[in-house]
């Protein structure tokens, strides 16, 4: 008979796995799809407020007999979010995952992937805009694979950018300074992280330095927009998580490259990249990296984390299900 499932936890997931190690997780995984042995689901949402949603997203691991999906509603900034992680053997419930953290982690890894793959090697200054609660993630994803000697952060409000700063600087140990405007925190950036709610593009090709790499990774559903068409022209690469949810949920992609197949062309997965060992072309202008979120890179955390529970022991178990029928009357 088949264990019970699994209930874990934020604690057990936080406790499992760090940022560096969810970039490997991610590395090791993304290119299952490009090989053929993963799979998407369409990530669906659903505008409940003038800028709140509700999410559900999903993906299939044949190598590791997984499949599941992650689901939350978002509402005024607040969410609870939960993985659920399926057998494709029998289809039994494995695990239900507390996945806040996890989402956390997961989006900031998929930034380290990206700066991992496309920013200059010698890059060794980061702009952070944006100081919500993905912002210090986003910043520790670019320390894990590029050697930080500055960072700068602009945010709207000041006390939050200087609180952020500070947080940042007791965390990890890195020189962070808060910029006053969004072109101090920028100019000449090797590297820029895009990490706000905006409504509206305000990241402009002018504010962007010859040879830097920017992470679009705020603007999550159509209603939210980060960065200028503008941008698009300069980029040597331009590389997205999924080309499917930047195609349905992308309002800068939807903008550039509307019904148009063969411009689509130019957007590469990061899948892709990797397995064809891509990397920044020699001399590239600017290079581009927007990611959505999709289920792969939620599934492959979870199937790290999944695998080290059950090797610790330790979580909770839900209570064995017991089958009833339906009252028909």
């Amino acid at each position: 008979m088949a264990s019970a499932p699994l209930w874990i936890t934020e604690h057990d997931v936080t406790s499992l796995i760090s940022l560096p190690e969810a970039v490997e997780a991610l590395a090791r995984i993304l290119p299952l799809e490009a090989q053929g042995k993963a799979a998407n689901m369409t990530k669906a949402h659903l505008m409940v407020g003038a800028n709140d949603a509700m999410h559900a997203l999903g993906a299939s691991v044949a190598g590791a007999g997984i499949c599941g999906f992650k689901t939350w509603v978002n509402i005024a900034g607040k969410s609870q979010t939960v993985l659920v992680l399926f057998s494709l053997e029998d289809g039994a419930l494995r695990a239900v995952v507390e996945a806040t953290a996890l989402g956390q982690t997961r989006t900031a890894a998929m930034t380290g992937v990206g700066t991992a793959r496309l920013a200059a090697p010698e890059a060794d200054e980061l702009a952070v805009i944006g100081s919500g609660k993905q912002a210090l993630p986003q910043l520790a994803a670019c320390a894990a694979v590029r050697r930080l000697k500055r960072v700068r952060v602009y945010s709207r409000r000041a006390e939050a950018r200087e609180a952020f700063a500070a947080a940042a600087r007791a965390e990890l140990g890195l020189a962070v300074t808060a910029a006053a405007t969004l072109e101090d925190a920028v100019r000449d950036a090797p590297i820029v992280t895009l990490v706000t709610n905006a409504t509206e593009p305000f990241f402009t090709s002018a504010l962007a330095a010859r040879g830097s790499h920017i992470n679009a990774m705020g603007a999550i559903v159509p209603a939210r927009a980060e960065f200028t068409q503008d941008v698009f022209p300069r980029c040597g690469v331009i590389a997205v998580d999924s080309v499917a949810g930047v195609r349905e949920l992308s309002a800068e992609f939807r903008q550039r490259f509307g019904a148009d197949e063969a411009a689509w062309r130019q957007v590469r997965p990061i899948a892709e990249l990797i397995v064809a060992g891509t990397r920044r072309p020699p001399g590239a202008d600017l290079t581009l990296f927007k990611a959505m979120g999709m289920g792969l890179s939620d599934l492959a955390l979870g199937i790290e984390i999944l695998a080290r529970v059950e090797k610790r022991g330790g979580a909770h178990r839900l209570p064995d299900r017991v089958r009833v029928p339906p009252r028909l009357g």
